[in-house]
């Protein structure tokens, strides 16, 4: 697991950033996880009795074949966070979810997010874990800020990205052509 920065917070808070194809764990109440996401999505998984969390922050969906297991696909990043907070005393019977992202982003990829939050949807149907709260699909970004001991979450939408505009033909005056 890749280290992070964490930085102390005028609250006294150490906030901890997921980045891509990264989890993080904490029973600490002090501890305040981040994460940006668009097309990705970040599982939030809490554990009432004992206060431990943990957010993760997968790229897809599947992995693709004769790719060694990473973070960065739906499947291993679920199970290396609930691993994680089972090593804390958590038990999967507690787990309550929550779920981030899955937006359609500019850029040919609006397939993946949908992808991503069906699979992070099916997967907690087929484990058994409650799903508490989600926002998942659209097409705006979400910062997520999320308190692991008490498994409270705060989103905030990024703004719209602007309608695509047509792009008018160039007037034939325009263009200058080359001869060999």
């Amino acid at each position: 697991m890749p280290v992070t920065v964490a930085e102390i917070t005028e609250g006294g808070s150490q906030e901890i950033t997921v980045f891509q194809g990264e989890f993080r764990i904490s029973g600490d109440p002090s501890v305040v996880l981040t994460t940006l996401l668009g097309s990705c999505v970040a599982t939030c998984l809490f554990d009432p009795v004992v206060r431990v969390g943990g957010m993760n922050h997968f790229l897809l969906a599947a992995q693709p074949s004769g790719r060694t297991p990473s973070e960065r696909y739906g499947l291993y990043a679920m199970e290396v966070l609930i691993n994680g907070l089972l090593k804390l005393g958590a038990k999967k019977s507690r787990l309550q979810a929550k779920l981030f992202g899955g937006a359609t982003m500019e850029g040919g990829m609006g397939h993946i997010g949908a992808a991503n939050a069906r699979f992070a949807r099916d997967f907690l149907e087929r484990e058994g874990i409650p799903c508490t709260a989600s926002s998942l699909g659209g097409h705006q970004g979400r910062r997520l800020r999320f308190v692991p001991a008490t498994g409270a979450v705060r989103q905030r939408l990024m703004a719209a990205p602007p309608p695509p505009s047509p792009t008018a033909p160039a007037p034939v005056d325009d263009v200058l052509f080359f001869e060999d």
